[in-house]
């Protein structure tokens, strides 16, 4: 009697995540643009078009999920997240007028797990 190696292991359902499940292991590396709200000391290192050794308040840049959520706080402004392109109003005019040919694993294999997970940021619909 054969037993599989790997036992899959669904997904977290909203905004829960599943830290055994692959799937939501993978959609946490999806990156999101985010605007900083407060000065990061000594981690210019990460902004590549900056020779600063900070980085300053406004600098837009991508970050990984999973630290978007660990870095933002509704009380205290460290970051604001903004809508990746593919939830924007331009994609969703796309999707009204011939959804059966919009490709939504082109655009991002985790399109719903990652619209899910947005909502845990309140301030996504405000431009940056």
């Amino acid at each position: 009697m054969d037993t599989p190696s790997y036992f899959p292991v669904p997904p977290g359902v909203g905004m829960e995540d599943n830290f055994l499940s692959l799937d939501d292991i993978l959609l946490s590396q999806e990156r999101l643009p985010v605007r900083t709200e407060c000065v990061f000391p000594r981690l210019g290192f990460l902004e590549k078009s900056s020779d600063s050794q900070d980085i300053p308040e406004g600098t837009k840049m991508e970050l990984p999920l999973w630290l978007c959520k660990g870095l933002y706080e509704k009380k205290r402004k460290v970051l604001s997240v903004e809508l990746p392109k593919i939830y924007k109003e331009g994609w969703r005019t796309v999707f009204t007028a011939d959804p059966n040919v919009v490709d939504l694993h082109k655009m991002g294999p985790y399109y719903y797990g990652l619209g899910s997970q947005m909502l845990h940021f309140d301030n996504v619909h405000r431009p940056l």
